[in-house]
């Protein structure tokens, strides 16, 4: 059939196809140089640990290519109107702008991505400086809103409607919507704020003491906070309750605190001054308590059965396992400590005290009570 056409062919028939061919001929030749110049750049980026380079490369490697056959495309649309003087060919200058604004779109919305993948990756999550994954993956979402949306507004402007028009009534509906989605729109808010604030990030532990919210973060969105608790369920709270309550971070501790009361019997009391001397040693010397930190230890209070010293100190780690395996090895060397003494730890004990001759008096009242009953 081509054959057939080649034959019949009569070049005053088409006078575009000369330059629809070059044409033709030339974007497939920018084509074929364009993939080779970007997988010369992929291989060089490949040797740097740059964050931009690799992400504009990955992210516009398709959008070029797209572009170069867009204006090719649009190149040859043109050469044919004009020979042909078609009614459609007229609205080749709007569709051109839209393509371009559509295509730089979807350049930026990749580029945004790769970079937000590779910050969020192990390899810059473990780095000297960590990013917050909240603050990215936040950004990420607000430049791909912008983006979008400016970009609808100029193909809507392309297409001949009136931006200001649009915008005018956005913002009528916008007034609408907010009274009927004030619950939805303090969510929002309160969604910014947290990324604005950053009380918490994800991977955090977090609690509250005025609501019963207590786990670790798993994702903040614009209008729930996922939380899991440490039963693992799944705890979703309106980011709107978080601008209303207290929210403790405990992930963000510098150390965490160990402190004890402990009782020794009141026969013990010449020891307490070498007990609490002893103990104070062991702490100073133990390798898991933060010296930079307030550390006491004193006698502190006469009890009911006991006489109390307290211990107040610092552990060097923050995790919570660890912690509790510290502060039992402080504990059962404190013990060892008071029983090393000859002394030992109090427990609850009540004393009584009866007068001697009173309590003769009262069994001889009773003996002679029984021996007249008897008689």
């Amino acid at each position: 059939m081509l054959q057939q056409w080649w034959a019949e062919y009569q070049p005053e028939q088409y006078p575009w196809m000369g330059e629809v061919i070059i044409a033709v001929l030339v974007v497939l030749s920018a084509n074929l140089l364009l993939s080779a110049f970007l997988r010369r750049l992929a291989v060089r980026f490949a040797r740097t640990h740059n964050l931009w380079d690799d992400s504009l490369l990955e992210a516009s490697r398709r959008p070029l290519i797209l572009m170069l056959w867009a204006v090719g495309a649009s190149y040859v649309l043109e050469v044919v109107g004009n020979s042909t003087d078609a009614e459609i060919f007229p609205l080749l200058s709007s569709a051109r702008a839209m393509g371009v604004v559509l295509i730089l779109a979807w350049f930026l919305v990749s580029l945004v991505r790769q970079v937000e993948r590779r910050l969020l990756s192990d390899e810059y999550r473990n780095a000297d400086e960590p990013v917050d994954q909240t603050t990215v993956m936040a950004l990420g979402k607000l430049v791909r809103s912008t983006v979008i949306i400016v970009a609808s507004l100029m193909v809507l402007q392309n297409l001949g409607y009136s931006i200001s028009g649009v915008l005018a009534f956005g913002g009528i509906g916008g007034i609408a919507v907010g009274f009927a989605a004030k619950d939805l729109l303090s969510n929002f808010f309160g969604g910014l704020m947290i990324y604005l604030d950053r009380p918490f990030s994800v991977g955090e532990w977090i609690r509250s003491p005025d609501k019963d919210i207590e786990g670790t973060v798993e994702n903040i969105g614009w209008r729930l906070t996922r939380i899991r608790t440490f039963d693992s369920r799944p705890l979703y709270v309106p980011n709107a309750t978080f601008a209303q309550i207290a929210v403790e971070n405990p992930s963000r501790m510098l150390n965490r605190r160990i402190y004890e009361t402990i009782g020794v019997r009141y026969q013990d009391a010449d020891l307490m001054p070498e007990i609490i001397r002893r103990v104070k040693a062991m702490l100073e010397d133990h390798p898991d308590i933060d010296l930079g930190r307030t550390l006491i230890v004193n006698f502190n209070k006469y009890n009911a059965s006991s006489l109390d010293f307290f211990i107040y100190t610092f552990t060097k780690t923050r995790d919570w396992v660890e912690y509790h395996a510290v502060k039992q090895d402080v504990l059962l060397q404190v013990m060892a400590i008071i029983h090393e003494l000859g002394a030992d730890v109090a427990y609850p004990t009540t004393t009584l005290k009866i007068d001697p001759i009173a309590f003769a008096n009262q069994s001889e009242s009773a003996i002679e009570g029984r021996q007249t009953h008897g008689a």
